[in-house]
Order: C-alpha cells, then sequence, then structure tokens
C-alpha cells in the first residue's frame, strides 16, 4: 500500500446475499456454497471512494428517469486515455455501449456478412468462441502458440485463416485468460498479414488499464490507419464496477459507427442509467491514484501465488502475467482429465475456478484463477488445495 494514500485492500467484504454472481450462484454452479469463488472476474474490492460518493449522490436525487450522456462523460473517456496510454481520440469515434459481450455480437453483425470467416484466438474468453456462430457467421481457430510457457500469435495459422475467408479478427489485448500484455513488434507483425487480407479488427481492450510493471499496453489502432479498428474500452474492470454495465467503443469511420447502431437499435438496446453513467465518469476522473495501488497490491499477490507454488504445489504451473488479475494455471501433471479437475478443486479443496476447457482449445488441464480478492482469501485458497494433495 503506498504510504501516501489510504487504499485497502485487505478488509474480507462479504459479498454473499448481494445477488452477485460470483458468491450467490456458487450453489447451481460448484455444487456447493461453500467454495472459495475465484471464478467471475470480478474484484472483491471496494470501489474507488470518487465512484461510491458520485453513486451516492446520484442516488441523493429521487427522480431516475431516461437519460442522456453528457459530454463530461466523453471528456473523461478521452483524457483517460490521451493520459494514460497515450492514445488520442475525438469525440466522434465514441460510442457508448452496454458492454463489451453484447459489442462484440453488435460488431460481428455490422462489420461482417453471414457467412464470412470470424477469426478467435484460443484460449480466450468463452464469448469470443460461441458469438461468431450465433451471428451467423464461420468460427476460424487461430490457436495461440506455447513456447517455454509463454503464448505468441501464430502467424502461418493466422494466414491460412486468413485464406479460408476470415475478414473479421477479435483480438483480446491483454489477453484473458493468459495474461499476455502483446508487444508492440508482435501487434505490427498481426496487423500485416490484416492489411494483406483486408480483415477487420474488433480488439477487445478493457483489461487495459491492469497492467504489471515492465509491460506496457499498446492500443492497436495506434498502430496504423491502413487496417480498419474498432477498440473495446471501457472502466469495469479497472476499477470493479462491471455490474453497471456501460462500456464504449472506440470507432473512427462514421459508416461504421452508423452500421454498429444500427445492430443495436434492432434490439432497442440502451447501455445508459444514471448511475453507470456519473460511475463511469468518476472512475476515470479520479480512479488514478486506486489504481495505482491495485495494481501494486495485485503484483505482489501475483508473486505469492507463484512463490507458494514452486514451493508447495511443484505439480501446478503458472504462466507468468503481464496484465490482468488473472492467472492460468497448468494442472496438467496432475494427471486428471478436465472434470476429474474441476472436481478435485471443488470437492477435496473448496475452491471454485474457471475451468480451462471452457476457454477453447489449448484450455484443457488449465485453471483461471481471480486473485482479485484480499490476499488472506488467495492464501487460504492455496493452503486448500496444498491439504488437498496431500491427503
Amino acid at each position: 500500500m503506498n504510504a501516501a494514500t489510504d487504499f485497502n485492500f485487505d478488509p474480507i467484504i462479504n459479498r454473499a446475499g448481494t445477488a452477485s454472481l460470483k458468491y450467490d450462484a456458487r450453489e447451481p454452479v460448484f455444487g456447493s456454497a461453500n467454495v472459495i469463488p475465484l471464478w467471475v472476474a470480478d474484484m472483491d474490492f471496494a470501489v474507488p471512494a470518487a465512484v461510491q460518493r458520485a453513486l451516492l449522490e446520484r442516488a441523493a436525487h429521487p427522480v431516475f428517469g431516461y437519460t442522456l450522456y453528457p459530454e463530461s462523460l466523453y471528456a473523461s473517456l478521452i483524457h483517460w486515455l490521451a493520459t494514460r496510454h497515450p492514445w488520442k481520440i475525438t469525440r466522434d469515434s465514441i460510442l457508448f455501449c452496454p458492454g463489451v459481450v453484447p459489442s462484440l455480437h453488435a460488431c460481428i453483425m455490422a462489420l461482417s456478412r453471414p457467412g464470412d470467416g470470424v477469426i478467435v484466438q484460443p484460449p480466450v474468453y468463452a464469448p469470443f468462441l460461441s458469438a461468431p456462430e450465433t451471428c451467423g457467421r464461420k468460427l476460424l481457430l487461430n490457436p495461440l502458440m506455447l513456447k517455454e510457457g509463454r503464448y505468441f500469435f501464430d502467424l502461418d495459422d493466422f494466414e491460412r485463416c486468413a485464406k479460408q475467408g476470415g475478414r473479421l479478427l477479435i483480438l483480446c489485448s491483454p489477453h484473458n485468460p493468459v495474461g499476455r500484455v502483446w508487444q508492440q513488434d508482435e501487434l505490427q507483425a498481426l496487423l500485416a498479414v490484416c492489411e494483406r487480407h483486408a480483415i477487420t479488427v474488433v480488439s477487445d481492450e478493457i483489461h487495459a488499464d491492469l497492467i504489471y510493471p515492465g509491460h506496457r499496453h499498446v492500443p492497436l489502432a495506434t498502430l496504423t490507419d491502413k487496417v480498419k479498428i474498432v477498440t473495446a474500452v471501457a472502466p469495469s474492470k479497472t476499477f470493479n464496477i462491471p455490474g453497471l454495465g456501460l462500456s464504449a467503443l472506440v470507432v473512427p469511420e462514421a459508416a461504421d459507427r452508423k452500421a454498429i447502431t444500427q445492430a443495436f437499435d434492432t434490439l432497442h438496446v440502451s447501455a445508459n442509467n444514471p448511475f453507470s453513467i456519473v460511475a463511469f465518469e468518476a472512475a476515470y476522473r479520479e480512479g488514478a491514484p486506486w489504481l495505482d495501488d491495485l495494481m501494486a497490491y495485485l503484483a505482489g499477490t501475483r508473486d505469492r501465488v507463484r512463490d507458494f507454488l514452486q514451493q508447495h504445489l511443484p505439480q501446478i504451473r503458472m504462466t507468468e502475467p503481464e496484465g490482468t488479475y488473472l492467472l492460468w494455471l497448468d494442472c496438467r501433471a496432475m494427471g486428471l482429465n478436465d472434470k476429474q479437475l474441476k472436481d478435485f478443486f471443488v470437492q477435496k479443496a473448496g475452491v471454485g475456478m474457471s475451468p480451462g476447457a471452457l476457454f477453447g482449445e489449448g484450455g484443457s488441464g488449465h485453471m483461471r484463477m481471480n486473485i482479485g480478492a484480499p490476499r488472506s482469501v488467495i492464501q487460504q485458497a492455496l493452503e486448500n488445495i496444498s491439504a488437498a494433495l496431500r491427503a
């Protein structure tokens, strides 16, 4: 914790009974309400005080009617991207949206045609795998390559996907679940293939602010103007407000903005409500010191998990994360199939994580651990796993 601030991420906040998916769905998901929940990608930390204060102030007004997007909301996002990354965007390029997953579907519908190939790079966030076929497109898999414990793009296979009709790439940057923060030269090599084959990119960059020391997120759209790129951004993961739903797309071309808007309009979907707007703006305006301390705390937790695994659980190997609060654990040395692996962690260790198989090809034998929780909780989970393996 930074001595200059009073941010404290150690308190345990009881979320049970708050209609929390992470906590209150444990019984149907894991068969037990007693597991330590390290699955859904939200954190167990209190939001920045500025966000809570903004919500309380808005709640004090007794009318919660239809809401528009104020200019100050646009300005907060523009300022954040310019100062944190740096990436200068225009006000006109911003489309506010009801969350990133609906945005992926809208982009697929707007930026490709029925039957087109949509390329995804597993193991990857599960909605990436389902969205193309849900939208009537062809799913093309371009699996990441694992070399010496680190994941990379397979550009030769990406070329194959392009030649098989790939017209749209859904990029996860930083990557969920493997934790890669793609380097500029890697992204430029990927973009070179996109340019040759006229592939449009939808770049999911909602983890862009959750970067560990020694790494830097590069917004894909800053690297070229020769490839059509739509970028998804949001304060949801950064400031632990995903339940409020509001996100944004940065869409440089007016025709694409119109097409995406029409995709949302077909369902009459709206992203705005009085609370999501004030939280979004307050987070980007005043949340930077909180975020800086959060990343220091998460880095310390990551290091503790790595050290514990090396010392006590050599059967489980952690892929070193460069960003996000999600750890990708290689459990293949335990010699269990995916069902046995899930049963072991839930029934014997009392820990609820996301099975790697959910993330597609390359996920079998892995688990995704969410370390966005007080260290005492993570420590207890590790000790539970260790005790279960010794039993």
